[in-house]
């Protein structure tokens, strides 16, 4: 999924309606955000996601025409997606930690 995506509010708050580039509509759950280097991050499953399945990240960003808003922009610079993989992975490994 590589174009920009607002929010949908029309569902729960945590469910957000994305667009692939095919036109067709899915629902993810926001799982977690995160604030990395001034940029917030949203971490994103498939609702109907199976276990095993790998989660989403997007940038959130202001949209420009109503600052209510905010976009959900596809990470396409691999450093950029590393590094906040490899911060959500340290993330889940504590909170794993602490459940123990």
């Amino acid at each position: 999924m590589t174009h920009d995506h607002e929010h949908d509010h029309t569902h729960d708050e945590h469910i957000v309606t994305l667009v692939d580039e095919n036109g067709e509509e899915q629902d993810f759950e926001i799982i977690m955000t995160m604030e990395m280097e001034d940029q917030e991050y949203a971490i994103l499953l498939p609702v109907d996601a199976d276990e095993d399945e790998d989660a989403y990240i997007f940038r959130m960003e202001q949209d420009p025409n109503d600052e209510e808003q905010v976009m959900l922009v596809a990470v396409e610079d691999d450093d950029e997606f590393e590094q906040v993989a490899a911060a959500y992975e340290t993330m889940l490994d504590e909170m794993e930690t602490e459940e123990s």
